[in-house]
């Protein structure tokens, strides 16, 4: 069969014959693969620097997908670290990681938003007891899964989001999300750290998807400026894109009642997170949330992961008919 096969790590993966996989288990079953989504995490899994990485190569890169099985329904799956992914024209899927899809969703449109949206989703309903009316600030909520962060805050109940990114035109676009109010992190160094401070002084739950440097900065920015200091306040790192260390600042963690906690595998357990599958899939077939996606032909893997790097769209890999 045809797949995109990782070499080397830190090259793209080229577009050629991989062994066909074989069920091994009584839960697996082989799937042809219609949509399997290009995420930062598959791009970190392919140049061999995710933590839950096996080492082993070569590899085809893709977490989570959609594919038909041979009784022609529709499941989205989500695979463990191995070296067989979803970027291929079939895999093998445990059914206990899967879900049952309706006949008339879209491949495509659920491969782009399930695993964004479950970062968000999944820390709010798995990681920490967050509850309806709480406020939210979102680090990052220009990237894909940051603009989505904002839509399931709102769709969890949030009562006010606080959506910080770069971008003024992506900014401005977040309020039809549901942002309540923005902040641009391009302006200068002081403006910034005004405006986060004026915008979270009652945030309850941040969701993080940048860490370093503008995570500290925000913390000096916010914590002075709180309005109770009795007031939780839960840091949630869900993604690194600005740096894999942030240098916290002491007086944050004595200052306030501060809890810096992580949301990812191992931190939420895989039951937890299948858990969540189908309901998540439901308000995504329903068209509760927005994502842009754009479908590119897995012959063309090398092109899509050159184009994932600036695009701000999902990009989705769909083996060809």
């Amino acid at each position: 069969m045809k797949a995109a096969v990782v070499g080397v790590f830190g090259e793209a993966p080229r577009y050629q014959e991989f062994p066909m996989p074989e069920p091994t288990g009584p839960h697996e079953v082989l799937v042809d693969v219609l949509a399997s989504g290009l995420h930062p995490r598959v791009r970190s899994q392919a140049d061999g620097s995710h933590y839950a990485g096996t080492g082993e190569l070569p590899l085809v890169p893709g977490i989570d997908g959609v594919g038909r099985t041979r009784d022609g329904k529709l499941r989205y799956f989500v695979l463990p670290d191995t070296t067989m992914g979803a970027m291929a024209e079939q895999t093998v899927v445990d059914l206990r990681r899967s879900v049952e899809l309706p006949a008339d969703s879209d491949p495509v449109g659920i491969a782009a938003a399930m695993n964004p949206a479950m970062s968000s989703w999944v820390a709010l309903r798995r990681r920490i007891d967050f509850k309806a009316g709480q406020s939210v600030l979102i680090m990052g909520a220009t990237g894909s899964a940051g603009r989505l962060a904002v839509q399931v805050a709102k769709r969890l109940g949030a009562a006010h989001v606080v959506a910080a990114g770069r971008g003024a035109e992506r900014l401005a676009a977040l309020a039809a999300l549901g942002a309540d109010r923005t902040v641009n992190l391009d302006e200068g160094p002081e403006v910034v750290s005004r405006r986060l401070g004026e915008a979270a002084t009652t945030i309850d739950v941040v969701l993080d998807y940048l860490w370093g440097r503008p995570t500290a900065d925000a913390l000096r920015a916010i914590i002075p400026r709180r309005s109770d200091d009795a007031q939780p306040l839960t840091w949630i790192e869900l993604g690194s894109v600005a740096g894999r260390e942030a240098p916290i600042p002491s007086a944050a963690l004595r200052a306030a009642r501060l809890q810096i906690v992580g949301s990812g595998q191992g931190s939420v357990p895989t039951s937890d997170i299948v858990a969540e599958l189908p309901e998540l899939a439901a308000e995504i077939g329903r068209g509760r949330f927005r994502v842009d996606a754009r479908p590119m032909p897995l012959a063309d893997v090398q092109q899509a992961w050159r184009d994932a790097k600036t695009s701000f769209e999902r990009i989705v890999v769909v083996p060809e008919p």
